[in-house]
């Protein structure tokens, strides 16, 4: 049997456990959200900031929420991650609520800012969040997954480089590294390459699209851009504001095999001509009084 290149290796590594595994899920969608509404108290008022949201995302699947700025779309996924209680409406990461998934290490987080420790290298990083979250494993062991992940995201090179010597494009890698080396079964993204130039974040949507194909992980994406959203989805969910509300979901019907000639392909095209209009849609919806 041939050798297993370093990125195979890593994605190998993904499938082991050094913790049991979790349960089942109860439901066929990985992710489920039926109902879901918050408010926020604003000047001694409430302000409804979500209404009654559902979402169904199959194991993985690939979602990506794009709406008008402030239309909810960071506060939805925050929702999802257990970072904010909803008002009202329930949700369940592979058949668990969102506070027991984050426990078992089920949901994986990237933000715009990669917000690495500047006095660790690349691989401490990496490292980190595992180290925190599973006292039981060894620091070899955290380490080595650690490696792994960097190799997976392309950086094996750059383990003992610091921040400050990364570029961005580098730095928000080292990111993803550090939410996979927690094996999550959900990955979610909020605007992850928002800060990136255009050449560095076309880079970054065909390798995150590598990532998913290759690992299979159910993910979650926030995002502004049309085109990237069309090119990595299997589903886009547009959202509209005043209240923030899912006013369409567009199914992305192109093959899961993708480069970069299927900007120029019909299909993608029209695809991305209609998520356009539903988006004008969109903030006509959030402009009105």
């Amino acid at each position: 049997m041939p050798a297993l290149g370093v990125r195979d290796a890593a994605v190998a590594a993904l499938s082991r456990s050094d913790r049991p595994a979790a349960a089942a899920p109860a439901a066929p969608a990985h992710v489920a959200a039926a109902g879901i509404s918050v408010d926020f108290a604003v000047g001694g008022l409430r302000q409804r900031v979500l209404h009654e949201i559902g979402i169904s995302i199959p194991k993985g699947g690939f979602v990506s929420l794009i709406g008008p700025s402030g239309c909810g779309k960071s506060t939805l996924l925050k929702v999802l991650a257990g970072l904010i209680t909803p008002t009202s409406g329930t949700v369940s990461i592979g058949g668990v609520a969102p506070a027991e998934a984050a426990r078992r290490h089920m949901i994986g987080l990237v933000f715009q800012d990669a917000t690495l420790l500047p006095w660790k290298t690349a691989l401490e990083n990496a490292a980190f969040l595992l180290e925190v979250a599973d006292k039981g494993l060894s620091r070899q062991a955290v380490r080595e997954r650690a490696g792994d992940m960097l190799r997976l995201v392309g950086l094996a090179d750059a383990a003992r480089k610091r921040p400050s010597q990364l570029s961005g494009g580098m730095q928000q890698r080292v990111a993803i590294a550090r939410a996979l080396a927690l094996d999550p079964e959900v990955l979610m993204m909020d605007e992850p390459f928002g800060a990136l130039d255009a050449i560095t974040r076309e880079e970054m949507i065909g390798f995150l699209l590598e990532i998913w194909q290759r690992t299979g992980k159910t993910i979650i994406l926030v995002t502004h851009s049309i085109d990237e959203a069309v090119f990595l989805s299997r589903e886009v969910h547009v959202m509209a504001a005043n209240p923030a509300r899912i006013i369409e979901r567009l199914p992305i019907d192109l093959p899961q095999q993708r480069s970069e000639a299927i900007y120029g392909d019909p299909a993608f095209v029209e695809m991305t001509a209609a998520l356009r209009r539903l988006l004008r849609e969109g903030h006509a919806q959030g402009a009105r009084p």
